[in-house]
């Protein structure tokens, strides 16, 4: 509860007027008490004003952190879209490699189909090499032995 600035003025004009009527040796004691009471009045006003100030600087605390707070799931929400971005590009990487692995394996399956291929043609050739190489020593055996 605090003390308009005209019920402050009225309590200094009353402490003025009683001072002035009364005698001396009462006067001192009354003019200490009164400066005490206004002394007390005027830290009582000061602490409630320190006091609403610090509830004003509690309020507006309040809201920094509440605008932190608000920064911080921004940037929680940040982070997650990037979380599922990365996700999704490794997914991608992933059926990337996995088409190249296919590749690959269709690469191997023809190269080995072509060394398969090469081998019977080797056993071929060389069974044709070894079949006209004898009938051509068969050939010769027989006109050696025919002419001699």
């Amino acid at each position: 509860m605090a003390l308009a600035q005209e019920d402050i003025e009225q309590i200094q004009w009353l402490i003025k007027k009683t001072m002035s009527e009364t005698p001396e040796a009462l006067n001192a004691n009354v003019r200490y008490e009164l400066d005490l009471r206004e002394r007390t009045i005027r830290v009582e006003e000061e602490l409630k004003h320190q006091r609403e100030l610090m509830t004003e600087g509690f309020k507006q605390m309040e809201k920094r952190f509440e605008q932190v707070d608000k920064r911080f799931e921004q940037v929680d929400k940040r982070f997650e879209q990037m979380h599922q971005d990365m996700n999704k590009r490794f997914d991608q990487v992933d059926k990337r490699f996995e088409q190249v692995d296919k590749r690959f394996e269709q690469q191997h399956q023809e190269i080995m189909g072509l060394h398969h291929e090469i081998k019977l043609l080797m056993r071929w050739g060389f069974g044709t090499l070894l079949a006209v190489g004898g009938l051509i020593v068969a050939l010769l055996r027989l006109t050696q032995y025919g002419h001699g």
